[in-house]
């Protein structure tokens, strides 16, 4: 009977893993998760921001030209500050369980990480728009 119980036990223990299991992989990426993907979407663009921000320096100056220069480029470092900002008060809120293991959040967290996700859509915007205008500018440059 003993043993009939513990296989019992077992079974309906590996169920409820099993069901649980096969519930995250149905509702598809949690929202942490969306959220750290655009992190990662972004986060490689830092060193072209870098880049671009070494191009655009050296050829600004009192000029109109040289005024667009000086805009792009503080375009690009107010998204390069944007990102760190961010990453370091995303850090702050979030601790590594919650990040990377999916540790359940509390409602005030679940809150933040609203909040976390618009602020990073924000962050992506900057960053690709500052890219962009940066990289337009330093074409038509090179254009003319």
């Amino acid at each position: 009977m003993k043993k009939a119980f513990f296989i019992l036990s077992c079974a309906i223990l590996f169920l409820s893993f099993s069901c649980k299991e096969e519930k995250k992989t149905t509702e598809g990426p949690s929202q942490m998760e969306k959220v750290m993907a655009i992190h990662d979407e972004v986060m490689p663009k830092m060193g072209t921001i870098g880049k671009l921000v070494g191009e655009l320096k050296p050829k600004v100056d009192s000029t109109e030209t040289g005024q667009q220069y000086e805009i792009a480029m503080k375009g690009l470092q107010d998204a390069h500050k944007t990102m760190m900002d961010w990453m370091k008060d995303f850090g702050d809120r979030f601790n590594h369980e919650e990040i990377l293991n999916g540790k359940e959040l509390s409602e005030e967290k679940q809150r933040w990480l609203d909040e976390e996700e618009e602020k990073v859509k924000v962050v992506k915007e900057k960053i690709n728009g500052s890219i962009a205008k940066a990289e337009a500018l330093l074409a038509k440059d090179s254009v003319q």
